[in-house]
């Protein structure tokens, strides 16, 4: 066992490293997706072949820390690697989705020390763009293309606001359920970034719709979303869990292997169209624009586009974007 696994399992806990009996108890619990393992997450069957994982920080309208997007990881492996399962519902707590990246971290390479990373990057600690991109390369661009691919159907369930990081959760979904107060919006433009680093704008907007979403930042209502093709269907706020839960048992009821194959067949179309080589440059021109504030502002954004309400809360390595 490794001795990053050890310090997560303590982590968990709140208490000192325990022993070794009480550490596989742990990690069994974790394997079988019970809740209280996990500290941003919430995990539940809602049939032997359909599992829900819900974001569960509405404190923080459930922005995404580190903690939060490796325990996504854990719950989608487990998920997919249960035979019993064919579809991962992927929920939030709260009236919000995801209001994106906490800019309240001050140092995601300490975040993330306690996990092992599922890339292979690294060199996440290194001075200059060699740190940042690693890191985003790691937990932002791949995480959200590593649970594209996921051999299981995912649905997205979604109400309230999801922007920017929050679509990077969304999007990687094979199907998007939206309530009828979802609006989803790519803000990085205000702050001087070209972009979210999972960039499927383009795929899930068309081109046009696309170029305004990120020159704008506007947000885009769920029925608008649904026109362009992004959102499968919009529902009533008070129908959505229901909504989706039936959509996912109809699916389920699917053999495994056809809907592995149907998806692998779907994405190869997409992808034949260049989509991974174009994220691979909307992924380098995102960190070009990440050193260029560097230069100009000592930050990785502008923080002249930051709203009050958070200017003074957000913070990268100790310094306030304020400054």
């Amino acid at each position: 066992m490794s001795e990053a696994l050890e310090k997560r399992v303590s982590s968990a806990s709140g208490t000192e490293p325990p022993n070794k009996k009480t550490i596989l108890k742990r990690i069994a619990a974790m394997s079988v997706g019970r809740a209280e393992v996990f500290e941003t997450i919430l995990v539940e069957k809602v049939s032997t072949d359909v599992v829900r994982i819900a974001l569960n920080r509405p404190e923080s309208r459930n922005a995404q820390n580190a903690a939060m997007l490796y325990e996504l990881n854990t719950a989608f492996n487990e998920a997919a690697r249960d035979d019993a399962v064919k579809v991962i519902i992927l929920a939030a707590h709260g009236k919000h989705f995801s209001s994106g990246h906490d800019l309240r971290v001050p140092d995601f390479v300490a975040e993330m020390a306690p996990w092992d990373p599922v890339g292979t990057w690294c060199g996440f600690g290194c001075a200059g763009a060699e740190g940042r991109m690693g890191i985003e390369k790691e937990m932002f661009l791949g995480l959200s293309e590593r649970w594209r691919n996921i051999p299981k159907v995912t649905i997205a369930q979604v109400q309230g606001k999801a922007i920017s990081g929050g679509l990077m959760l969304i999007w990687p979904c094979d199907i998007i359920i939206a309530a009828e107060d979802a609006e989803f919006a790519d803000n990085t433009g205000e702050i001087g970034v070209a972009g979210a680093e999972f960039f499927n704008h383009p795929w899930e907007l068309g081109v046009r719709k696309a170029k305004e979403m990120l020159f704008t930042s506007d947000f885009i209502g769920a029925h608008e979303a649904h026109r362009l093709g992004m959102v499968n269907h919009v529902v009533p706020n008070e129908e959505l869990q229901s909504f989706t839960e039936a959509m996912a048992k109809k699916i389920a009821r699917k053999p495994s292997f056809t809907l592995k194959l149907l998806k692998e067949a779907v994405n190869a179309a997409q992808d034949a169209q260049g989509r991974v080589n174009a994220m691979g440059t909307s992924f380098a021109l995102h960190q070009l624009s990440h050193s260029h504030n560097e230069q100009v502002f000592g930050l990785p954004i502008d923080p002249t586009g930051l709203p009050a309400s958070v200017k003074d809360k957000a913070a990268w390595k100790g310094k306030p974007a304020s400054e």
